[in-house]
């Protein structure tokens, strides 16, 4: 196995025991266990759990910053690209990336300063957005749907059927190419 597979490995293991069982659960113990590996070899990679909560944190955010930016050089209808890869990606994250969740919730649950990077994709997003060429407040309107139903989802606030939420979604990939009044 690769040092990155380790490294990798090791912070899906974090996310698994936090989304399974809560931060109280993850211990770096649990997650050299769960991943496989050493608790030295955990340590060569995040000598704490905060450097490890981090080490999720950056990593999801990297993914999540990645998959947006390459959903919008893909996106042909130029207005309101930058809101439909958000509205896409938050979906994407939701459906099929618990990990994101789970390492946003232990950061806040350790120490909130974690989710800088979060904070600061955001307000490149907003600005992005903003700049989208759809309406200011429209375009943050659709943010904070995707990101509203995002948030029903975590914390099980009247979660949507899968149909019901596709709709909501496809209703909200159709805005953003309106720019609705």
């Amino acid at each position: 196995m690769t040092k990155t597979n380790n490294r990798v490995n090791i912070l899906k293991a974090a996310a698994g025991i936090v989304r399974e069982q809560g931060i109280l659960a993850l211990t770096l113990e649990a997650a050299a266990s769960k991943a496989g590996v050493s608790k030295g070899g955990l340590l060569h990679y995040f000598p704490s759990k905060e450097k490890l909560i981090q080490g999720l944190v950056e990593h999801l955010n990297d993914s999540y910053v990645h998959n947006i930016r390459e959903s919008v050089k893909n996106d042909q209808i130029k207005t309101g690209r930058w809101t439909r890869s958000f509205i896409q990606e938050t979906n994407e994250q939701l459906i099929n990336n618990q990990e994101l969740n789970a390492g946003m919730l232990a950061a806040l649950a350790v120490n909130p300063e974690l989710l800088r990077p979060f904070q600061d994709a955001y307000q490149e997003w907003q600005k992005s957005m903003e700049e989208d060429g759809l309406n200011k407040v429209n375009a943050t309107i659709l943010r904070l749907a995707a990101d509203g139903l995002w948030l029903s989802e975590l914390f099980g606030l009247a979660p949507l059927e899968d149909d019901e939420r596709q709709n909501v979604l496809e209703k909200l990939i159709k805005l953003s190419k309106e720019d609705f009044g």
